[in-house]
């Protein structure tokens, strides 16, 4: 169809709202003086990065691999392909893996519940190890996965060797795509999400805390992941929520466990301080639209999905939406077909404008051709405009 042909969709997060690159707004905050290698403060929710720096820079990410091992774990139990019940045999290379622990014993087979909270609480290698065996077979068919979903996460800076994040050539990843990685979870796995604000996990009568200190010193934190290697320094993806405002934040290559949690705590109180997060009603978002050769000559677009847009406090009111879409619009258009897309306008005081975001529009419902006869008095209609206009230049 003409539609499909003039809009593509593109290759990136299904349902996850466009990013449209850094914003230049005058109205911007200026960035907080962050210490660390690189690092990103995302809205989850609408997917806009707030600040940044050395996003894209390809680091060690240390145990901040862990999020995609459970990443998979959780998307395998949510297609009924794992049990977290099954007990998981504990192979010799998960056993003697060294590093973080949770102590687990080939004699004791621990179930898939269990390694969760270790992986995500305790942040255990061994546990890792095993997982990624009793999922894929071996640990190297699993990071075969998790390169896989990387790619359909849009996640174009990361590439996995393991399933823990162990030193290893060619393993690494960066700010921007464990921010991504991050709102992924909070998107996908609501439920399973709950996991990360755990503080501690006793297994095997042994209990231990949670790495991530910002559980304590932040109520508003719950989430989600530390890391460190002598290669990677101190990392850490954050998140927390405060009214609407729901944060990511990555942070690699701080040079201490205090400092890591002091620049996380930065971005986050940056974020919480500077910006609110609006949801527009749908039917304010909703556009009714000029159709040729169709049986009616008006159809209504609606939003793919809930649309959130991140914008500085104070410029709430300044933010309206504006549609684009291809002209004509020749019917037929099935519904649910993208037709185009509605754009978020911020509007500075100096009248310049920014665009925030973009969301794809599609057609509420099926709109049929007309009669061989209806589709001729649309091409005269269509003729008779084209010549006003040109009369008009």
């Amino acid at each position: 169809m003409v539609i499909h042909k003039l809009f593509a969709a593109g290759m990136f997060i299904a349902c996850m709202m466009m990013q449209t690159g850094e914003v230049n707004a005058l109205s911007w905050p200026h960035d907080p003086p962050v210490e660390a290698k690189s690092w990103v403060l995302m809205d989850a929710n609408s997917g806009q990065v707030l600040t940044k720096q050395g996003e894209n820079k390809e680091l060690p990410p240390a145990s901040l691999t862990k999020m995609m091992t459970l990443y998979l774990a959780f998307e395998d139990i949510k297609l009924g392909r794992l049990n977290p019940n099954d007990p998981v045999q504990v192979s010799q290379k998960a056993w003697k893996a060294g590093g973080s622990r949770m102590f687990i014993e080939p004699r004791l087979n621990p179930t898939v519940d269990e390694l969760l909270h270790g992986i995500s609480t305790l942040s255990g290698n061994d546990a890792s190890v095993a997982l990624a065996e009793h999922i894929a077979g071996t640990e190297d068919g699993f990071a075969d996965r998790m390169n896989i979903k990387a790619g359909e996460l849009g996640l174009t800076h990361s590439h996995f060797v393991n399933a823990t994040g162990f030193p290893a050539e060619g393993h690494y990843s960066s700010a921007m795509d464990m921010a991504l990685l991050g709102a992924a979870l909070l998107r996908d796995f609501p439920d399973q999400y709950k996991l990360f604000s755990e503080k501690s996990y006793t297994y095997n009568n042994i209990t231990q805390s949670n790495r991530n200190r910002l559980l304590w010193a932040d109520p508003r934190v719950d989430g989600i992941k530390t890391g460190h290697t002598e290669a990677a320094g101190y990392c850490l993806v954050s998140s927390a929520q405060k009214n609407n405002l729901r944060l990511v934040a990555a942070i690699f290559g701080t040079d201490s466990e205090k400092s890591r949690e002091q620049q996380s705590k930065l971005l986050l109180t940056y974020g919480f301080r500077n910006f609110v997060s609006l949801r527009p009603a749908q039917r304010n978002l909703r556009r009714q639209v000029e159709v040729f050769q169709g049986e009616e000559d008006q159809m209504w677009l609606v939003p793919r999905h809930a649309i959130w847009v991140t914008v500085p406090k104070g410029f709430e009111k300044n933010v309206s939406f504006r549609l684009r879409h291809p002209k004509p619009l020749l019917a037929p258009i099935a519904k649910g077909e993208r037709v185009g897309s509605i754009d978020a306008i911020l509007k500075e005081k100096d009248g310049s404008e920014q665009v925030l975001a973009s969301v794809d529009m599609l057609a509420a419902n099926d709109m049929e051709q007309a009669s061989w006869i209806g589709r001729q008095m649309d091409s005269l209609r269509l003729w008779w405009r084209d010549q006003q206009s040109e009369e008009q230049l």
